[in-house]
């Protein structure tokens, strides 16, 4: 019904027009109102609940902050107060990276904690991860060093609980893990070389095996088991070093150093490539797996005064900082070839609706030399034959900070999925 200056209402009395708009402002305002103010009240409550800054800082500003923050470069400051667990504390632990247990004899290499150069890094929290990851589940995809990181995750949770093993076979490369308060799954998968493959010769030219690399097919052992995962961090690197014979379509089309008749030498370049672009489009084939994928990158090892089977060690005793050394050589192709691999993936896997996320420990391991194992996997009176570790960690050690930087990296999937469900809700 269209009104105009005098005209009469149904009820019998003459109302203006500007009175008629009052009317219809005051009505919207009291809708408007309580709905702005309940926005107001739960971007405060995530603030609160969920913002590693002050109270005092606005939202936006905070979650702008730490989006713009490179939480991946920096320097190890002292933490005296590490470490958050020890070797007879945390039964998760590895024989061979029980370093204190067999007679390191210094300690002062647990006592660090990595600083970002823009922002602040908070230490674990262990019962903040299990509430983020509360009916949710983990699963590592990779080699020794991704199960290492498993095992320092649990040993970093252990003061709130320890899981149960619901593990589906007796082979300890295929671990689950339970935390059952928490309904939080989580699980490793070995899969040194990320793609199919099988040993050729056990010896091979350096007596450390030649392995058998099918670049173009998928590894089944976990292409076939993480649909239910919510999220899967993938690693691999140190494998690669080792000789390889390459296949693909079924057919020999290279190697890396396998010393074999008319083969020709790609280089580990080439299948290191090959394997995780492969890795990547398995994920992106899945059609049932809806969870993050996360890239963990190359952790470099620190082999001095030798290679790791001629007598290389690490002996360092405190980290390098930022300007002391610098990636190159292998260890920046290696991360270069990962990074490329994953932005393909990432471009492709957009286009389905899946999440591709880099944690990115590249550049903090570097500067920590000081971290491995070297001789102290065994006890030294034990007759074995082992080469000195510098590519795993030790626990406690360096490796723990890499669940710092997870469980940031959770936090601010949380407040970015608040923000745009209240954007977009």
């Amino acid at each position: 019904m269209k009104l105009h200056g005098n005209e009469v209402l149904p009820s019998g009395k003459s109302y203006t027009l500007h009175k008629i708009l009052a009317i219809v402002i005051t009505l919207v305002l009291l809708t408007v109102i309580p709905l702005i103010y309940n926005l107001i009240n739960y971007s405060l409550f995530l603030h609160n609940t969920t913002s590693p800054t002050s109270p005092s800082s606005p939202y936006s500003n905070a979650i702008q902050q730490q989006e713009e923050c490179d939480i991946f470069t920096g320097e190890w400051v002292p933490n005296p107060n590490a470490p958050y667990y020890t070797s007879s504390s945390c039964w998760a632990i590895h024989e061979h990276q029980n370093c204190m247990k067999y007679g390191r004899p210094d300690g002062g290499f647990m006592q660090w904690r990595w600083k970002p150069d823009a922002c602040d890094l908070p230490i674990f929290n262990p019962s903040q991860f299990l509430e983020l990851m509360r009916d949710k589940s983990l699963a590592f995809v990779g080699d020794s060093v991704g199960r290492n990181q498993m095992q320092s995750l649990i040993c970093l949770l252990s003061p709130v609980e320890y899981p149960k093993d619901v593990s589906y076979t007796s082979d300890e490369s295929f671990k689950r893990w339970k935390y059952t308060t928490y309904n939080f799954t989580m699980a490793s998968f070995w899969t040194p070389h990320l793609i199919k493959a099988a040993m050729g010769d056990s010896n091979g030219p350096t007596k450390t095996g030649l392995f058998n690399l099918y670049l173009d097919e998928y590894d089944q052992e976990w292409t076939t088991q993480i649909d239910e995962f919510d999220y899967i961090i993938i690693s691999g690197g140190h494998w690669f070093f080792r000789p390889m014979v390459f296949y693909e379509r079924h057919r020999i089309v290279g190697c890396h150093y396998c010393l074999l008749e008319n083969v020709t030498d790609l280089g580990m370049y080439y299948g290191y490539r090959k394997a995780f672009r492969t890795a990547f489009k398995a994920i992106n084939s899945l059609e049932n797996f809806k969870g993050t994928t996360i890239l963990r990158t190359f952790a470099p090892s620190h082999f001095e005064n030798g290679l790791w089977n001629q007598g290389g060690n690490c002996l360092r005793t405190r980290p390098f900082r930022s300007n002391e050394t610098q990636l190159e050589g292998h260890n920046l192709e290696l991360y270069m070839i990962q990074m490329e691999e994953f932005k393909i993936a990432e471009r492709e896997g957009r286009k389905r609706g899946r999440k591709f996320r880099v944690l990115d420990t590249t550049q903090a391991m570097l500067l920590r030399p000081d971290g491995h194992p070297s001789r102290y996997g065994h006890l030294a009176s034990e007759n074995v034959t082992l080469y000195n570790d510098c590519v795993h960690w030790c626990l406690p050690g360096p490796i723990d900070a890499w669940s710092d930087f997870l469980l940031e990296m959770l936090k601010m999937e949380g407040i970015r999925s608040a923000r745009d469900g209240l954007q977009f809700g």
